[in-house]
């Protein structure tokens, strides 16, 4: 028994430091290209090497870092071509979860919808693209807030989860950083969430499933183009 439970208290903790690391490649304090050093993050996390060096096979089998010859584990730096085969599947799936979110949709709910609009609005001009490490800006957590409130309405765990898995597999503070990086899609992004909104007011499943793909498919070429300029130039550590 005190085997097993030594067994489950070492998972957790591996479980755990993983999701630290991951954290902190998602919000960018851990930059796409950089070296992780397994002395720094046990420094930083408090803990001993051990747990690090099985949460970064956790993170490289998830694929989110990999370990190159001389440079050891990095944060692996995605090709455009996965960005535009996920964001294709992405696509799919959030078009039937807001197909879905049509038959469970409220006035309270568009509301909501209709809040983080005017938040994305309200932030039509973003300031410069913060340091690493700094907070989550509120444009960020609104566009994202767009997207997890249709996941729950659309009352499937299991197809939100896989959406979610598909993010996770790429910085998330690249994606704000290329909204930040063009006024343009910045405005295509929030005409095409009030489109979205329309279409579900309206109880249109069809209409609501098409403007979600479309809609995820244009930013997923937008990604893509962004790894495309910066491949070259985005190694760092």
């Amino acid at each position: 028994m005190d085997s097993d439970a030594t067994s489950l208290d070492r998972s957790a903790l591996v479980d755990e430091t993983a999701n630290a690391i991951r954290a902190r490649i998602m919000s960018g304090e851990i930059p796409i290209g950089a070296q992780l050093r397994q002395a720094e993050l046990a420094a930083r996390l408090g803990i001993s090497r051990t747990p690090i060096r099985e949460a970064l096979r956790q993170l490289q089998a998830g694929g989110l870092i990999e370990v190159l010859p001389r440079r050891g584990a990095v944060v692996r730096v995605p090709s455009p071509w996965e960005v535009r085969e996920a964001y294709e599947v992405r696509a799919e799936l959030e078009g039937l979860a807001c197909e879905r979110a049509v038959r469970r949709v409220t006035r309270t709910l568009l509301a909501e919808l209709r809040g983080t609009n005017d938040v994305l609005r309200a932030n039509e001009r973003p300031p410069a693209p913060p340091g690493p490490g700094a907070p989550v800006s509120p444009t960020t957590l609104a566009n994202d807030r767009f997207h997890t409130l249709i996941h729950e309405m659309a009352g499937n765990e299991r197809l939100a989860r896989t959406i979610r898995e598909i993010n996770e597999a790429f910085p998330r503070n690249v994606s704000a950083l290329v909204l930040q990086d063009d006024p343009r899609h910045r405005a295509d992004n929030l005409a095409e969430h009030e489109r979205i909104v329309a279409a579900l007011e309206a109880e249109d499943a069809k209409l609501a499933r098409r403007e979600m793909r479309d809609h995820v498919l244009a930013a997923g070429e937008q990604l893509a183009r962004w790894y495309e300029r910066r491949t070259a130039t985005v190694f760092r550590g």
